[in-house]
């Protein structure tokens, strides 16, 4: 069962397909803010995914972050994330993601759960 205050803490290294350069979202090899952005969603979705049955899923909703320091490409980062708040099915997170001891980025990230196979056959539709 999803509980408030549940934690992930994850590692990731920024690589050539993770940069702003490689996205298009900038010119510089660092950590782009669409890859912060996916680094955040998967451990979030990881916390709600050690804790539902196998036939839910939480999909990505909302999601408002902060990027303020820069990464670079071969950097060790890791994202902190807790589930602040469970209502129903909606579940939001905080999340913060860290380069030893430099914060790179912040926000808040919403998801619901779902059943994956009425999902898959909404998204048919």
């Amino acid at each position: 069962m999803l509980q408030c205050g549940a934690k992930l803490s994850r590692r990731y290294v920024v690589t050539e397909q993770h940069t702003a350069k490689h996205l298009g979202s900038g010119g510089v090899e660092v950590l782009s803010t669409p890859s912060m952005i996916l680094f955040i969603e998967e451990t979030c979705r990881l916390i709600a995914d050690e804790n539902l049955p196998q036939n839910l899923t939480t999909v990505g909703t909302h999601i408002d972050v902060y990027h303020i320091n820069p990464a670079p490409k071969g950097a060790e980062i890791e994202v902190r994330a807790t589930l602040l708040h469970v209502d129903g099915r909606r579940l939001v997170y905080w999340a913060e993601v860290w380069m030893g001891n430099r914060l790179i980025g912040y926000g808040i990230h919403e998801r619901f759960i779902v059943d994956r196979e009425k999902f898959l056959e909404k998204a048919k539709s």
